[in-house]
């Protein structure tokens, strides 16, 4: 196995969050959208030029959000790493930000989406890691070889995908029974979900465009999940859920108008809220979930 790092790895900031974005007409399975939404789709390397400029924000909050999550994945990857496994699947890498670190953890690694852009994206990545395979495939009728992987990593990517239950299931059948799923998404009713779609609103995003002074790109989210929803999705696929954490607190005004001061404020509020019934009001949910032994 590639040697797995004692500690988390601090991923580059120029390696930003995968993304790729999904028009709701076309359903393309594998996006990775920004939070705010203008409503007209964009090409494939504006979203990829987007998704690479997140983790340099200057804004303070947008950059924590999208750093928190980066940095709870990685965290994770290494573990299972330090664990023995060996063979890992990445369902959607967009820009690729997963892409090196999954090269230096595991023995083999194969990377897949629908679209050739990020697959283009990740082959630039995974030019100076011979263990790393580009692969073009549809994770709700996956090709790949069954029971293949002891990992599978899907970030930021089943919200996108309105066929997830088709896409839980083909992420089982490429994992071994034991295997571990590493998933994200967004929760339904979090704040930064709601204020997306009002951003949708006519005339509030010229004021929204006028705040960020930053690209802003359609999130397309056409499949967000409630937290109950997204665990008895992943029970009917044949998942059992091992470890479960959320984040993400967006508060508008503290994220717009509070710079870093609003940052801390909104890392203060997610502490507190985190261990209650209030969770519901983070951003992103997170499972790391074990494939139970085929019928």
């Amino acid at each position: 196995m590639r040697g797995a790092e004692a500690g988390v790895p601090r991923l580059p900031a120029a390696d930003a969050v995968p993304l790729a974005a999904q028009d709701g007409r076309a359903r393309r399975p594998h996006a990775r959208p920004s939070h705010v939404s203008t409503g007209r789709v964009s090409s494939n390397e504006e979203l990829l030029a987007l998704q690479r400029a997140l983790y340099e924000s200057r804004n303070p909050t947008r950059r924590w959000l999208h750093c928190t999550r980066r940095d709870w994945i990685a965290g994770r990857l290494t573990r299972l790493a330090a664990d023995g496994r060996r063979a890992a699947l990445e369902v959607g890498p967009g820009s690729g930000v997963y892409v090196p670190l999954l090269a230096r953890l595991f023995e083999r690694v194969t990377v897949t989406d629908v679209h050739h852009a990020y697959l283009d994206a990740a082959r630039v990545l995974a030019a100076d890691h011979p263990n790393v395979a580009v692969v073009q495939d549809d994770i709700r009728q996956p090709a790949l070889p069954a029971a293949s992987f002891d990992v599978v990593l899907c970030t930021e990517v089943i919200e996108h995908v309105v066929e997830s239950r088709a896409a839980l299931a083909g992420m089982r059948r490429l994992l071994r029974a034991g295997g571990v799923l590493v998933l994200s998404t967004p929760q339904r009713y979090s704040p930064l979900e709601v204020c997306s779609r009002i951003a949708l609103l006519p005339g509030v995003i010229d004021v929204v465009r006028r705040i960020y002074r930053e690209p802003i790109l359609p999130t397309d989210h056409v499949n967000l999940m409630t937290a109950a929803e997204a665990r008895r999705q992943l029970r009917e696929a044949g998942f059992e859920i091992r470890e479960s954490h959320k984040s993400g607190l967006y508060v508008p005004v503290l994220a717009e108008a509070g710079g870093e001061w609003g940052r801390r404020l909104a890392a203060w509020l997610e502490r507190r809220l985190s261990q209650g019934p209030l969770d519901r009001l983070l951003w992103t949910q997170y499972y790391v979930a074990v494939a139970g032994a085929r019928d």
